[in-house]
């Protein structure tokens, strides 16, 4: 069974996208069928960097230990996501407009922001290989600690895109505050405090 999860997992993360080009090609999106690829593919790209930030407080508080291996895979589909999104963005919203593509990204703060997570996005997906995980060692993990500054920004992009500090947004900040706590906390527990559980599958 655990040799299935992982392509299981694999499977159902194209899922989004297999939707969004199934509601494309079909002729269902809104009005506006750019917007709608942009916000699906954002949305996701946000969802899997959260997911793959909760990986370590779930093996942590539950012992299960297997989790870990699904990290990269979600950390990566993330980038994914994130990649489509720019691509979507640049291709349907600025038309390949290289000009007006810089000019936002000086000039409009949600696009700033949005320009800043995936930035920090692509030496995290480029080193997250296990031969990048023995050539930089220990700096291999403050490196990847970039990643939570990449999900600020990437949530700073979403509340300043949709303009509104309530709804959708703001609970993805909220998790992510969450996963920040933990880690805090965990990081300067008392010692012997927050023993783990037992190892399970």
């Amino acid at each position: 069974m655990r040799k299935l999860a992982k392509p299981v997992v694999f499977v159902l993360a194209l899922a989004p996208l297999a939707g969004l080009i199934f509601i494309v090609l079909t002729g269902r999106t809104s009005a506006n069928p750019a917007e709608d690829i942009l916000l699906t593919t954002g949305i996701w790209a946000l969802r899997f960097l959260l997911a793959s930030l909760a990986i370590t407080p779930l093996r942590r508080l539950t012992g299960w230990n297997v989790l870990i291996q699904y990290r990269r895979m979600l950390g990566l589909f993330a980038f994914f996501y994130a990649t489509v999104h720019l691509c979507s963005y640049i291709a349907f919203d600025r038309v390949f407009a290289f000009g007006e593509i810089l000019a936002d990204i000086a000039k409009r703060p949600f696009i700033t922001a949005g320009m800043a997570a995936f930035t920090l996005l692509v030496p995290l997906a480029i080193t997250s290989t296990k031969g990048w995980v023995r050539r930089l060692g220990r700096r291999w993990q403050l490196l990847h600690r970039l990643v939570y500054v990449s999900a600020a920004a990437a949530c700073l992009h979403f509340v300043w895109k949709v303009k509104v500090v309530i709804g959708e947004p703001v609970y993805y900040a909220g998790v992510l505050v969450l996963l920040l706590a933990f880690r805090l906390v965990w990081r300067f527990r008392p010692s012997g405090g927050f023993r783990r559980q037992p190892a399970r599958a």
